[in-house]
């Protein structure tokens, strides 16, 4: 008659249209510490997330989640993180032994509370401290020599990175060295949440006249991280070793903290090579110690953090940094667009004397020594890398560094940043909307000028070197800053922070 003939009491659950499973297909629950998913079928649990205790997390038999202020749910997609990876890179070897110089990191509090700050490497404890409510704590790691002495061959270094852990939301710098030598340059660091199997590369060329290395360097989080690594056009000079070939190209398994460093040969350029991992891997592009452009002294080093593919755009706004001691007049760069597929179209606002399509994913134009300020945009996402022209250029103090540019459609309305006291100058460039109301530490900046007609300014804001090297950024409105400092002969350059939402294609 359309009823019911039998009944069974489930021991488990019961599913509409199924009957009796141990668990509701995709549901999760907690055991301890452990995240539990159950199956497809409803038949068993899987652990899927550990709730890590020196995160502050904690498993909610509520919610069948981890929970705290370091919870993936917690967090934005942003610079701002619990979870980060220290990578030495390569360096000019005058400049990495201590405790002459020393490979550092800086630690940014953007909470009103005290944050612990664990450090390993590999199994084994490196330091605890911690870092007081909006303050920022520099931390002194040794180096890693199998990843910055001698100038090659390329490597697998095993356990090579740092892990840094939090118990609440930080941001992390890297400086390689900190101290204010000859060579040096500084990372943002991306936290854990943030990566992907996703990557371009922005480094630069071997120079040939003392063989120093441009390199990329691979950092996984997890064990069994199966990375394939393709240069662009399909190989390009490359000292093999830890699974790449003479031509930049290879598969390779990484482990948990492991580091693949790849670099160059003569006439070799790593810039464009694509990195696809199954796992989320961290990317660090750059050079041990060179010349921009080659053959304006001096070299120093350059290294930055890529940023996943998924968050490129197809907009940036490119802008040089200020010359040293005359500030009121700006410092040339050398400007790299990469593109991140295949048959990509250029625009240039206002026009650039380069080639404007790019036929094949990881193709890059180069814009010669400039102090333009303007606006690429592309039909497919791009890179845009920034290089400062060294001191004998004839754009005041200071050596190469790298920046990555930061898309417009990443900006944030604040920002805490480190800028390393110890510097001749330090300062901040901030890009903001046309009539955006923004502070450096507090104090309103006035002294922005326009970029072309793309309705953003630009001001060079020169920073306090009296307190900590603790600063601020805020406005009304979504902002892009960048962070930089020399000496006679030595910089560094980094993006101050940035969202990195995912951004369609």
């Amino acid at each position: 008659m359309g009823g019911f003939k039998d009944e069974e009491a489930c021991a488990g659950v019961c599913v509409d249209d199924i009957g009796c499973k141990l668990c509701a297909p995709g549901s999760t629950q907690c055991e301890g510490d452990k995240v539990l998913q159950c199956d497809d079928q409803g038949d068993g649990l899987m652990p899927v997330e550990t709730c890590d205790g020196v995160q502050g997390l904690s498993c909610d038999p509520n919610a069948g989640a981890c929970v705290g202020a370091c919870a993936p749910a917690s967090l934005n997609l942003s610079y701002i993180g619990c979870d980060y990876y220290p990578t030495v890179t390569l360096q000019y070897d005058l400049y990495n032994t201590a405790p002459k110089d020393n490979f550092a990191v800086a630690v940014a509090n953007t909470s009103n509370k005290e944050v612990k700050i664990t450090i390993t490497r590999g199994a084994n404890a490196v330091t605890n401290t911690t870092v007081a409510a909006n303050n920022v704590k520099i931390i002194n790691l040794p180096w890693v020599n199998e990843l910055t002495k001698n100038n090659g061959p390329s490597v697998l270094v095993k356990t090579g990175a740092y892990r840094l852990r939090t118990d609440g939301p930080v941001t992390v710098y890297q400086y390689n060295p900190i101290a204010s030598t000859t060579t040096n340059d500084a990372s943002l660091l991306l936290p854990v949440n943030t990566w992907t199997g996703n990557y371009l590369v922005a480094a630069w060329q071997n120079w040939d006249g003392i063989n120093l290395r441009g390199f990329y360097s691979v950092t996984a989080s997890k064990d069994n991280t199966m990375v394939t690594v393709k240069a662009r056009g399909g190989g390009v000079p490359t000292q093999p070793g830890g699974g790449v070939d003479g031509q930049g190209n290879g598969v390779v398994m990484l482990n948990e903290g492991d580091v693949l460093q790849v670099l160059t040969e003569a006439g070799g350029d790593l810039t464009g090579t694509i990195i696809t991992a199954d796992k989320p891997v961290q990317v660090l592009g750059g050079h041990e110690c060179t010349q921009v452009p080659i053959g304006v002294t001096a070299c120093d080093h350059l290294e930055e953090s890529m940023f996943p593919i998924e968050t490129l755009a197809k907009e940036y706004i490119v802008v040089p940094p200020v010359q040293v001691p005359n500030d009121a007049a700006e410092k040339a760069v050398i400007v790299r667009v990469v593109a991140s597929e295949a048959n990509t179209t250029l625009t240039f606002e206002p026009d650039q004397p380069v080639n404007k399509l790019l036929a094949n994913a990881g193709d890059f134009v180069e814009i010669p020594p400039t102090i333009a300020r303007f606006v690429v945009k592309a039909d497919k996402k791009i890179l845009v890398a920034e290089y400062m022209v060294g001191q004998d250029g004839g754009y005041g103090t200071s050596d190469p560094a790298m920046l990555l540019a930061v898309p417009t459609a990443q900006f944030r309305k604040n920002y805490l940043f480190y800028a390393q006291p110890a510097w001749s100058a330090n300062y901040v460039d901030i890009i903001a909307p046309a009539g955006a109301a923004v502070t450096v530490d507090g104090a309103p900046v006035g002294n922005f000028t326009p970029i072309a007609a793309s309705g953003f300014s630009l001001a060079h804001v020169k920073l306090s070197n009296a307190g900590d090297g603790s600063h601020s950024v805020t406005g009304d409105q979504g902002v892009g800053i960048s962070v930089y400092g020399v000496i006679d002969y030595g910089s560094y350059w980094y993006p101050g922070g940035l969202d990195l939402d995912v951004i369609p294609q």
